[in-house]
């Protein structure tokens, strides 16, 4: 199981890392190109397109692991022989997800090429995850939230609520697919816990396919995600997080904890944080939800003094770490005050982040035109404006 899991990761590696030399000199010749000026950091026009790259590696990988599975089934671990009439029966399934993402990431092409205003683009977005909880992939929860009704709500709203935040956290090098990846490997690690086969799978070609899109977006990027990267990762995301499973059932002989459906919330707590404070800033300065600007997270903390590989570090470090606590959640022996405790981690942390970057810029005074001395009181002389 784990080499097949390593072969899936290792195949997305190497078939984005592929797709990506191959957009990147065909893109400028299709006018995909990101222009610098304005708000924007880099130096000099460099291709989108990355998203594309990243779908086509994870439908060449997922087609050839079907081949296997239809036409040479004895190559697969015997572990697996047994699910087999399972993944095929999820293939409508499967197919469908795919077809709605990529609907999405075509208007997010879209955008890139032509400047598409952002209500039709939301528009489409929900149109895309009602017709993900139609094909009956909808999220699973504990009452009061686990009505039909309720659960498609809430599934429409955390699929979009995903691929917007996504959007808004691909504003630096490295930093959206970093992040994407690190929950990439955190949810099928949850989920192979419980024994999920097939949405794991899936994630794990995604976590390869963007290690071999980070090859060219690592600083100074040379190729970027574009808008239809961005919104193809968070709505594959929410997805997959939705259409897998973090709990046993209650009649097996070791069932899940119920509380490990806020396994999701914990690891993406990094994204919908970064969207909720800048949504937040926006409309306390009363600009457009959707008028982009420098007042994301990461700009906040290059703002504070670290550099953008600082800034993308850290975001990555608090996803991952978050991700660690919720991986406990689906233990059966977990009680809800054990639970509330794993959330609260997860909040304090991020109140700390919230408290630090809140902070004003502190410097030791000289006294009577001497040297600063380590006893003597500090001034606070400004705090630095959000980039």
């Amino acid at each position: 199981m784990i080499a097949a899991g390593a072969a899936l990761v290792v195949a997305g590696f190497l078939l984005s890392a592929i797709l990506c030399h191959v957009v990147r000199a065909v893109a400028p010749r299709l006018g995909l190109v990101d222009r610098p000026g304005g708000r924007k950091d880099h130096a000099r026009p460099t291709p989108m397109g990355g998203g594309l790259a990243v779908f086509g590696a994870l439908l060449a990988v997922v087609g050839m692991a079907a081949a296997v599975v239809h036409f040479a089934p004895s190559w697969l671990p015997e572990s697996v022989t047994p699910y087999l009439p399972g993944l095929w029966h999820r293939g409508g399934e499967l197919v469908g997800l795919l077809g709605l993402s990529a609907f999405v990431m075509l208007v997010g092409l879209a955008d890139d090429f032509l400047g598409v205003p952002w209500p039709p683009r939301l528009v489409a977005q929900i149109l895309a995850a009602i017709g993900l909880v139609l094909l009956g992939v909808r999220a699973t929860l504990f009452p009061p939230f686990s009505g039909p009704w309720v659960a498609g709500g809430l599934t429409v709203l955390w699929v979009v609520a995903l691929t917007n935040a996504f959007n808004f956290l691909d504003n630096m090098d490295g930093l959206a697919a970093s992040v994407a990846l690190i929950a990439c490997l955190v949810f099928s690690a949850a989920q192979v816990a419980v024994g999920g086969l097939f949405v794991p799978a899936l994630l794990l070609i995604l976590a390869g396919a963007l290690g071999g899109f980070l090859l060219h977006n690592r600083p100074p990027a040379r190729l970027f995600l574009g808008d239809a990267g961005s919104n193809l990762l968070g709505f594959l995301l929410g997805s997959l997080t939705v259409a897998g499973t973090f709990t046993r059932p209650y009649e097996s002989k070791d069932p899940s904890s119920p509380f490990s459906v806020l396994t999701p919330l914990l690891v993406m707590a990094l994204p919908l944080y970064d969207m909720t404070t800048v949504l937040i800033i926006r409309a306390r300065e009363g600009r457009s939800l959707f008028q982009a600007d420098r007042r994301h997270f990461s700009h906040r903390l290059v703002g504070r003094g670290l550099t953008p590989g600082q800034a993308v570090a850290t975001m990555d470090f608090i996803t991952l770490v978050a991700g660690l606590g919720a991986l406990l959640l689906h233990h059966p022996w977990l009680s809800a005050a054990d639970a509330a405790l794993i959330v609260a981690q997860a909040v304090c942390l991020l109140v700390v982040v919230a408290i630090l970057e809140s902070t004003s810029v502190r410097v030791e005074r000289p006294a009577h035109g001497q040297g600063p001395s380590p006893d003597s009181p500090r001034k606070t002389v400004g705090r630095p404006s959000d980039p």
